[in-house]
């Protein structure tokens, strides 16, 4: 099986579309705290198996981590199941903030 990637430039363009793709953080609470792209919904990889109902089949998703490689699991993870929409942010949060885009602490209720 081969992952899907995207880099930062056209993750950030999709973003801005009208309909944006489901972007999930992959990493730990910690590492979220410290920074994550807004519009990102906390997943950490460890409870992905429990939480597969929360994502759609029927949309595009993207995951994220600090450098891609927890996030590259979760896409096989993911396609195992049976999703082919699933994209893998090429060189993680690192690559995102490294060209400029906009980061903030994750925020938990």
């Amino acid at each position: 099986m081969f992952v899907k990637e995207i880099n930062s430039s056209e993750l950030a363009e999709l973003l801005g579309a009208e309909k944006p793709p489901l972007l999930i953080d992959v990493r730990t609470t910690q590492e979220m705290a410290q920074a994550s792209i807004n519009t990102g919904k906390a997943m950490p990889l460890n409870t992905l198996p429990v939480r597969t109902n929360e994502i759609p089949k029927d949309e595009q998703v993207v995951f994220y981590c600090r450098t891609g490689a927890r996030s590259g699991q979760a896409c096989m993870y993911m396609m195992q199941l049976g999703y082919d929409n699933v994209y893998n942010l090429s060189g993680g949060i690192v690559s995102w903030a490294r060209q400029g885009l906009p980061i903030e602490p994750m925020l938990f209720d």
